[in-house]
């Protein structure tokens, strides 16, 4: 079982607004970034979510099964809502969509997900490095939304 750890972040620019999110995955002396952004109406708790659900995927993608990943995230609204296990939480809950994409491309990579609640602007340097990288992307969402 290969033992991954990620960082994870999101940001909106406006809550509702554009938004961007990061990962950077370390595996192996390794490390990869995922980061996008959305240019359609946005939260940042979506945004948070969304981090955590393209690391799942770049797993998967890259063919890295079974892992134990601890997702650092900075996000007490991710930590809340990863401690409930109940289903009846989940459907009632307003990123349903979300929190279930992350359950079944988590259980289709076989990969076993613990969060570890870091302190946002604490200087912890990866907290800081996807942060950084989450923003650039709310910023990039907005030059491709002026463009369109």
């Amino acid at each position: 079982m290969f033992k991954v750890v990620a960082y994870t972040d999101g940001a909106c620019s406006g809550n509702p607004g554009v938004g961007g999110y990061a990962g950077i995955i370390q595996v192996g002396g390794k490390e990869i970034i995922v980061a996008d952004c959305s240019v359609k109406t946005t939260t940042n708790n979506k945004m948070e979510l969304t981090a955590v659900l393209a690391v799942i995927r770049e797993l998967n993608k890259i063919g890295l099964k079974e892992c134990k990943v601890q997702m650092c995230i900075d996000s007490q609204y991710i930590k809340d809502c990863a401690s409930h296990r109940e289903k009846a939480w989940y459907e009632a809950h307003a990123n349903k969509d979300i929190w279930f994409e992350i359950i079944s491309t988590a259980k289709a990579g076989k990969h076993k997900i613990s969060f570890k609640k870091v302190k946002a602007h604490s200087g912890d340097p990866m907290n800081e490095r996807v942060d950084k990288l989450a923003k650039e992307q709310c910023i990039r969402a907005k030059h491709l939304l002026i463009e369109k």
